[in-house]
């Protein structure tokens, strides 16, 4: 019964759940929706290290990024959650080479932003002071490490070698570790030959596996990582799923960015290979009880695209992303970016700063929804009606019940709370809100920006009182403006 339930909340939040289709012709007069709260329906539990960020290896480059020293970095990192998991890999990982007798040089003014895949790429030395400084990094955090490995130009016994470094030193911090970068491609971007394919790619990854399993016997490992190869995900799971702690896929909403098909209309309306993509992983980890992770997602890959995805659009479709992993039951995201890439949650270079970008908004206002705690339960909550751009998610602990509620539409709703019986007193509201769904900066969540170091504290939190009953007990009614987000606290 809970499996179905977590299908039908899944289903419902890709693809037609919501409030009542909007007229144009009612912009002036919201429609009102009915809420109705499920808390004995349980969806499935988040984890308190759900929430992710992920790097190119190339970053890696310039030692003194990842370090304690790098304090606003820290502050940025650590208000996403006392807990999280910091990802190291992207294209760059198969042009990095593991140099245990190298030093490196700090390049604090060469950012590295997500790899386009368009340049020829350069080589970058991995050297133990980077890693040293990231252990640190990550201590200073409270965040735990994915690792990835070079396949496409490096050797088991290199990798092995990397590896033992990075597990001796991360210690605790080191989650896991992944071979190869979206493995699927390596036929079409010259890694490796045309014909390379899913069998060539199990081979392979064996050989790298025992290869560092062997200098390093306790690690553990995540994969197989590829960019598209849903179909990868299962056969994957089934030869390898003693060996593995996590099963890791990526997504992309949509791409190029020279596609002008690709717009923002477009990331805001539910996405069919989502739906597909959690779909197969749900069936991956049921078959198999290896936890699926989200290693590497954004709005648009190569990059990004600017109007899309550095809009406070993007940061709307974050954070629903995160609960739609989560309902499917995913135990985490990490979300690329780097440097000043369009999509990147944190922009900037230790030399100039660093500044908070629309989606750390939405990553922002998910954290929040977990409560002091961290983690929490999903639990089952509907609205009536069939606008796939008006929905709502509910969690729960032991403080309580909360909702989170998206208005990523061009129309004003009303939507009508049933808070229930045991409810004694109004709700508050924490609203996540910008200019317009294209805006590119003025984003605020409870009133107020997050600081160029991590800090914030809401400045407006709204109490919204009771206003009578509706059959199941009291009620309020919550208006939710055309391209906003709520986090409503019982």
């Amino acid at each position: 019964m809970a499996a179905m339930r977590r299908r039908d909340f899944l289903r419902l939040s890709l693809a037609a759940s919501a409030a009542t289709a909007v007229s144009p012709s009612l912009l002036a007069a919201p429609v009102t929706v009915r809420l109705t709260l499920f808390p004995d329906r349980r969806i499935a539990p988040v984890p308190a290290d759900f929430t992710g960020l992920s790097y190119e290896t190339a970053q890696l480059g310039d030692p003194d990024f990842f370090s304690p020293e790098n304090r606003a970095l820290v502050g940025l990192v650590r208000r996403l959650g006392a807990q999280g998991v910091l990802r190291i890999g992207g294209n760059t990982s198969e042009n990095s080479h593991w140099k245990a007798d190298g030093e490196a040089v700090s390049v604090s003014g060469s950012p590295v932003g997500p790899d386009t895949g368009k340049n020829t790429p350069s080589l970058t030395a991995i050297t133990p002071r980077a890693i040293d400084n990231l252990r640190g990094f990550l201590e200073a955090t409270g965040w735990n490490l994915m690792y990835g490995l070079n396949m496409a130009t490096g050797t088991p016994e290199s990798a092995a070698e990397e590896a033992s470094y990075v597990w001796k030193t991360c210690g605790k911090r080191a989650l896991a570790f992944q071979i190869g970068n979206e493995a699927d491609l390596f036929h079409q971007n010259g890694m490796r030959k045309p014909s390379y394919g899913q069998a060539d790619f199990f081979v392979e990854w064996r050989r790298f596996f025992e290869e560092i399993r062997r200098k390093v016997p306790e690690a553990a490992f995540a994969g197989p990582d590829t960019a598209n190869a849903t179909a990868w995900l299962l056969p994957f799971a089934q030869e390898f799923h003693s060996e593995l702690k996590l099963l890791t896929e990526h997504y992309y909403a949509e791409g190029p960015p020279t596609n002008p098909a690709m717009t923002l209309d477009r990331l805001l309306h539910p996405n069919p290979k989502l739906e597909s993509e959690l779909a197969a992983t749900v069936e991956a980890r049921k078959a198999t009880g290896v936890p699926f992770r989200l290693a590497e997602t954004n709005s648009c890959y190569s990059g990004g695209k600017e109007g899309v995805s550095n809009t406070f659009g993007a940061a709307l479709w974050t954070a629903e992303l995160m609960f739609q992993v989560a309902a499917s039951g995913g135990v985490g995201i990490n979300f690329h970016g780097g440097g000043y890439g369009w999509y990147t949650p944190i922009a900037g270079t230790r030399e100039k700063g660093f500044s908070a970008q629309p989606g750390y908004y939405g990553m922002l206002l998910f954290q929040q929804a977990l409560g002091q705690a961290g983690a929490a339960e999903l639990i089952d909550a509907r609205l009536e009606g069939n606008d796939p751009q008006v929905t709502v998610y509910a969690l729960r602990d032991g403080d309580g019940q909360r909702l989170v509620l998206f208005n990523k539409s061009s129309a004003p709703v009303t939507v009508d709370l049933n808070l229930g019986r045991e409810q004694k007193a109004g709700v508050r509201v924490l609203r996540l809100t910008g200019p317009s769904l294209e805006s590119t900066d003025g984003i605020t969540l409870g009133g107020a920006p997050v600081s160029r170091n991590g800090e914030w504290e809401p400045a407006t939190q709204e109490s919204l009182p009771p206003s009578g009953k509706n059959g199941r007990g009291k009620r309020a009614l919550l208006a939710l403006p055309a391209g906003s987000a709520a986090l409503v606290m019982l």
